[in-house]
């Protein structure tokens, strides 16, 4: 898609559309998320027809799912889908970025926030929304260098590790 710097230090940074070969690198970031992060909130890992299927439902969708890599190497990818599957909801995309760990805090995650939500914006979306876990302070700053606003916080609607997790909803009008 596009070779991506955006003030890192990361000269081989490229940004670009996910192709099937990748399937199993985003099985490996997904996974590692749920067995190590509170991102996400399943406690099950998934297999490779899971991920499968993911890609297919995005694709069929005409929702992009971006690929980061640094000198050929994926270390995170990036999408937006249907926030609800209700028709009433047509208009809302709900977004998603995973890195790996190494490559976090490196503009990496800016750089894909920033080309999902123009995407969305040129696909006609209205608003995009960001479900965080409210501990997650990067992930809460992030959005908010976008414009994201704070549309409100759920407590304890969520468990993982043995813990009660805090969602914080936030909006940004696209159109």
């Amino acid at each position: 898609m596009t070779n991506a710097n955006n003030g890192t230090p990361d000269a081989a940074l490229t940004i670009r559309e996910a192709v099937p070969a990748d399937i199993h690198a985003i099985l490996a970031i997904y996974n590692t998320a749920i067995l190590h992060g509170i991102a996400l909130w399943r406690d099950d890992t998934v297999d490779l027809a899971d991920r499968e299927t993911w890609m297919a439902s995005q694709a069929q969708g005409g929702f992009p799912v971006l690929i980061a890599e640094i000198d050929g190497a994926v270390v995170g990818y990036a999408s937006y889908g249907l926030w609800r599957p209700y028709a009433g909801f047509r208009h809302t995309v709900t977004d998603t970025i995973y890195l790996v760990d190494a490559a976090q805090g490196r503009g990496i995650g800016s750089t894909l926030l920033g080309m999902i939500t123009d995407h969305a914006r040129a696909a006609g979306f209205h608003v995009l929304i960001a479900d965080i876990e409210s501990g997650n302070r990067a992930s809460i700053r992030l959005h908010q260098r976008f414009g994201f606003e704070i549309a409100g916080e759920i407590r304890e609607v969520g468990t993982k590790f043995g813990d009660w997790l805090d969602l914080t909803i936030m909006r940004l009008a696209l159109q």
